[in-house]
């Protein structure tokens, strides 16, 4: 095949380069994506060369009214477009006065849908250039609501479904994917999603969603992303009598029969895409989630973006917090209300940072995280009754029901949320912090935004302003007596994105916490000064393609010096190589 395009062209083209010299973790960039390659001529290759009718239905190669007069001539183009030629920059213009024109949230989603199955560049293009406005529209909170409407909005399939019908075929079913260079998966199997429960099949909102992050981003190539929803069954009963429900109508599938659907699924994954493959999983209910996590880290390269994702971007906000509230993590106490995968994983890595920087054992770091959940304190006389994941933070105390009389009992210096709850951090819950912390850190992280703990206003409200607070979906900046304070938010698109593009320009074959560590690391050394005075603990999102750089070489030289790196020689520059490989939106020239 590639010698017949080669003879059908003069010139050379991403595809005359040689493999060793290719970016992106050394698979080679066919349709010319990264941003080393934005100054090449490159080939429209499908099946055949794509031209005239074909062209214009190619998401991939689309470019409406931006063909030149030159490659409308080229590629059969003539008569199928009107005669004006414009450039990307008006498309974009007139596109984002379009979705501005939009009131309700989900008509700006279901707009930039149409748009990436209809041009994908520009797509992008909008979601960069336009990030701060955009994220809330393609990602949390509005696609929530997508997901619970999804199969009244669903138009064509994005990504693959793998339903219990296709057990014991489902390496077929990878291979009918049309890419075969995939580098990143996220797979859900839709029984948590964000606050809103068991959406079944229609979680397919979240994978494509979260891929999207990975391109606009993190610069991961569209062509090497792979959305995936495995379908089970649904415990929704509104959905199981949805005459528009796009999945199984069954219940869910549970022990022996989903256990072996999704080893089939992690072994085909292997099998046909290879040891490098990133699989993302996302949204699972908390029992499955850490035992797949348990079960496929030592044999995959996983990640859990629930619960490392959501850790690692939190460790980041709590380590810049420490220099507007003093002191080192160590000096801290926390709280937090919800003791799933969200609260244990932060929890988690909060402790393993804090034994790595006081060189105590982890044993000892723990003690200084405490954790409610729905039958109160997590204490050890509650030992036998935990779950497994639970028990770690079961330390000694006295029985406590609730959480006001949790933080009157332990005075926590930092209190976070992430019980998919809203409004639990109460007015009496907020003014306790308030009385014995001179700058108490409120992280109210339950998506989206109905089921955050509390609002930005009630936070600086009942603190007389004295809060740091941070959430997980956006909140606006807010005006208390003659001061403007801009909330920040703790979204895992500062980490997961650059996390991925490490792990990719690597050639990582196994995620460690270390590399968890480094990538909040990153973040937080990207908070300006300028930040902390709005009472920034997070940078702006404006900046996100040049965190995500510097997050991406952080990781990736972790992966070196822990010798889980594939990819050699290392690169001398580690940033400048991740910015070379990451995914540019700007149209390119057709031969």
């Amino acid at each position: 095949m590639e010698s017949t395009m080669k003879d059908m062209r003069d010139g050379a083209s991403v595809l005359d380069m040689d493999p060793k010299c290719t970016v992106g973790g050394g698979v080679e960039d066919v349709y010319g994506e990264d941003s080393a390659t934005e100054d090449q001529l490159v080939t429209p290759w499908t099946i055949s060369v794509a031209s005239g009718y074909s062209m214009l239905r190619d998401p991939h190669h689309n470019k409406g009214l931006a063909f030149t007069e030159k490659e409308r001539d080229a590629h059969y183009l003539r008569g199928l477009l009107p005669p004006a030629c414009i450039t990307q920059q008006l498309q974009e213009k007139k596109l984002m006065n379009s979705i501005r024109q939009y009131q309700v949230p989900l008509q700006k989603y279901m707009a930039m849908m149409e748009l990436q199955e209809r041009n994908e560049r520009l797509f992008y293009k909008l979601l960069i250039d336009n990030v701060e406005e955009l994220l809330p529209v393609v990602y949390t909170p509005t696609v929530g609501e997508a997901c619970q409407k999804y199969g009244s909005i669903f138009r064509r399939p994005q990504g693959l479904y793998i339903s219990l019908k296709e057990k014991g075929k489902i390496l077929d079913v990878l291979r009918n994917w049309p890419e075969r260079n995939i580098q990143v998966i996220v797979v859900t199997d839709g029984e948590r999603i964000l606050g809103l429960g068991d959406l079944g099949c229609q979680g397919m909102g979240i994978p494509v969603g979260k891929l999207s992050l990975y391109t606009a981003l993190g610069g991961v190539r569209p062509s090497a992303c792979l959305p995936i929803t495995i379908d089970v069954g649904t415990n929704n009963e509104k959905l199981l009598k949805d005459e528009f429900y796009i999945g199984l109508k069954q219940r869910r599938a549970t022990g022996k029969e989903y256990s072996e659907l999704l080893h089939e699924f992690m072994t085909a994954v292997k099998q046909n895409h290879g040891e490098k493959v990133l699989v993302q999983f996302e949204d699972f209910a908390n029992h499955n989630a850490f035992e797949l996590l348990s079960k496929y880290r030592t044999t995959h390269l996983v990640f859990n973006d629930d619960i490392q994702g959501t850790a690692s971007v939190v460790l980041a906000g709590v380590v810049a917090a420490l220099k507007l509230v003093g002191g080192s993590l160590a000096d801290h106490t926390f709280l937090f209300l919800g003791a799933g995968e969200a609260g244990t994983g932060i929890a988690e890595l909060i402790a393993l940072e804090m034994s790595k920087q006081v060189k105590a054992p982890l044993e000892e770091t723990r003690k200084k995280i405490w954790l409610v959940d729905s039958k109160g304190l997590i204490v050890s006389s509650r030992k036998e009754s935990l779950q497994h994941f639970k028990k770690p933070w079961a330390h000694e105390h006295e029985s406590v029901g609730d959480l006001l009389s949790a933080v009157k009992a332990i005075k926590p210096t930092v209190l976070i949320g992430s019980s998919g709850v809203g409004r639990t951090f109460t007015k009496e819950v907020i003014e306790a912090m308030a009385s014995f912390n001179e700058k108490p850190l409120i992280m109210a992280l339950s998506n989206p935004t109905s089921q955050s703990e509390c609002t930005a206003e009630e936070a600086y409200t009942w603190t007389k302003g004295k809060a740091i607070f941070a959430s997980g979906s956006p909140f606006d900046p807010f005006e208390y007596e003659n001061k403007i304070f801009v909330p920040g938010q703790a979204n895992n698109a500062y980490i997961f994105p650059g996390f991925g593009l490490g792990l990719v320009i690597s050639g990582a074959i196994r995620v460690h916490d270390n590399m968890l560590l480094a990538a909040s690391e990153a973040l937080a050394r990207q908070v300006t000064l300028e930040n902390y005075d709005k009472g920034l603990i997070y940078p702006p999102f404006t900046n996100i393609r040049k965190i995500s750089a510097e997050i991406a070489a952080n990781v990736a030289a972790n992966a070196y010096e822990l010798g889980l790196a594939t990819r050699l020689p290392r690169p001398e520059n580690l940033v400048e190589y991740a910015e070379s490989c990451m995914y540019s939106p700007v149209y390119r020239m057709y031969r």
